[in-house]
């Protein structure tokens, strides 16, 4: 018989379990953070490179103000400032990409816009890169959406 002064420890699987759920929800919330920065800044990008992209043209005044793009094996991230001078104003627009290739060295882009939207500039390499583009998407968003509901499923399964 047990004493209120005795106290009872956790046994160390018990332990060891509640710091394996600990890991495993931070690492959920980590891919989550991740997964949400995704869809905020290159889903938006990737769908208005979609609606214009049998009407893109180059655009004469159009600049890269900045641009950078990094490689990490295959998968490129690449992100620019944009401007174009029209009738109606100036025109900026922030751009992210990220995309698989083969490349190494440097990108020459071009700035296109669909002339009856002028605000939605975009990069020749934004269009080309279209369906990498999806793809890279749709995989790396499928594997951290995977990553992000695991502990769920875990929770779920070990509850049975």
């Amino acid at each position: 018989m047990q004493t209120p002064a005795e106290s009872v420890s956790p046994s160390p699987a018990e332990t060891k379990a509640s710091h394996r759920s600990v890991w495993s929800w931070l690492a959920a919330l980590m891919f989550g953070a991740v997964l949400a920065a995704a869809a905020t800044y290159t889903v938006p990008n990737l769908i208005t490179d979609w609606q214009v992209r049998d009407t893109a043209i180059p655009f004469a005044d159009g600049r890269v103000a900045e641009g950078r793009c990094r490689a990490k094996l295959f998968v490129h991230h690449c992100s620019a400032t944009l401007s174009a001078q029209t009738k109606t104003g100036r025109f900026f627009r922030e751009v992210n990409y990220v995309f698989f290739d083969l490349h190494t060295g440097d990108y020459r882009v071009a700035v296109m816009a669909d002339p009856a939207r002028p605000e939605l500039l975009t990069t020749d390499q934004a269009l080309e890169k279209l369906w990498s583009r999806t793809l890279t998407l749709l995989v790396g968003g499928g594997l951290l959406l995977a990553l992000v509901l695991a502990p769920f499923v875990s929770l779920v399964r070990s509850r049975r």
